[in-house]
């Protein structure tokens, strides 16, 4: 008997090794129908934000909002592929109840999601903190970056988070983690314990992403200063920045977004491993689903927060240069009697390349 117990446990794989199908099926935990709408609002919520977003690159006439649509691009097509990967998988489970360990007995299948639920995980905050980044130098160090930044550039940085993004990913199958089934058997997932190498892939998954989350909440904080300090000095009617409002305004929006949706699930992860304690499934599933709901409202940031839709919700308001910050008359007032002083030494922009021009803008004499 004794025999027989540790014949099976060798030829176990990994990845079944903690929890081994099949589960009981329970429709409280798993439902083929939140599955299914979460993942069609999700697809269809990112396609049509991407056709916007086309459409806007098309239309745009400044390099920095060249740059800062790409980068939305990023976003939104990671997202939809994100989902389409992952939905496909788990609603294909509750649709025909397939047996992971007779479908997948090397653990292929099931590294695969794992990879894929890891890289798209990060993707979008570590997109979030790129797009940080992108704004801080455009409103701090506009002429800097208006030398450096282009659109090749940007694709540049999108595809070096992707393949940062996927090397993490790769950990597990170099040893340094694993993937293992989840309850309730729809879906892999890293192995959320204490042991010393799933604990350190862990940490590293959440630290990046939680790392990834304070980037963008430190520079957006310091770029919505400088820019309101900006729009409410003395070289308002003379410096454009209602787009760099309405960029500032989305990419705030994506960041307080991803901070609620992922915080939780990323802070779960680190406090389980850290601990010691045992993993809560309960608590995993809520806050899994917390984090797939980023994925479905990064697209309806930039489709409701452009001045387009805007001016439709209010069509009595003139939304032109500086009608951002016009919204809140007395906090302008306030904040012009402060920052008046340090706004004298500040550069005059005389406008920008379009998308396709890729010569530097020569500083205001």
């Amino acid at each position: 008997m004794d025999r027989s117990a540790s014949s099976d446990n060798e030829t176990t794989p990994i990845c079944f090794s903690i929890n081994s199908p099949p589960f009981k099926y329970n429709h409280t935990i798993a439902s083929a129908y939140f599955s299914a709408i979460f993942s069609g609002l999700g697809l269809s919520s990112n396609l049509f934000a991407f056709i916007v977003l086309i459409k806007a690159y098309q239309r745009a006439q400044s390099r920095s909002r060249c740059s800062f649509l790409i980068f939305l691009s990023g976003l939104v097509v990671t997202d939809f592929m994100g989902l389409l990967v992952t939905g496909s998988i788990v609603v294909s489970f509750h649709a025909t109840r397939f047996n992971w360990r007779e479908l997948d007995p090397h653990c292929h299948f099931c590294n695969f999601m794992g990879m894929s639920m890891v890289f798209y995980g990060l993707c979008p905050l570590l997109l979030g903190a790129s797009m940080a980044v992108e704004r801080f130098m455009g409103i701090n160090q506009p002429f800097s970056r208006s030398t450096n930044m282009s659109k090749s550039r940007a694709l540049l940085t999108v595809v070096m988070v992707w393949v940062f993004a996927g090397c993490i990913s790769l950990l597990p199958l170099g040893g340094l983690g694993s993937y293992h089934m989840q309850v309730p058997g729809s879906w892999c997932f890293i192995n959320i314990s204490s042991k010393p190498l799933d604990l350190i892939f862990c940490l590293v998954f959440s630290l990046v992403g939680l790392l990834s989350l304070a980037a963008s909440f430190l520079l957006n904080t310091v770029s919505v200063v400088t820019l309101l300090r900006v729009c409410c000095g003395q070289e308002a009617m003379q410096r454009r920045r209602n787009h760099e409002a309405e960029m500032m305004g989305q990419l705030i929006g994506i960041m307080i977004i991803a901070s609620i949706c992922w915080c939780p699930l990323l802070v779960f992860i680190a406090q389980t491993v850290l601990t010691g304690s045992r993993l809560q499934v309960k608590y995993l599933l809520l806050w899994l689903r917390f984090a797939t709901c980023n994925q479905i409202l990064d697209p309806w940031v930039y489709i409701l927060f452009r001045r387009a839709v805007l001016r439709r919700i209010a069509p009595s308001r003139e939304w032109s240069r500086g009608s951002t910050i016009s919204l809140y008359p007395a906090f302008t007032a306030s904040l012009r009697r402060l920052t008046r002083p340090s706004l004298g030494g500040e550069p005059v922009h005389r406008g920008e390349a379009p998308c396709d021009e890729g010569t530097p803008i020569p500083p205001a004499s």
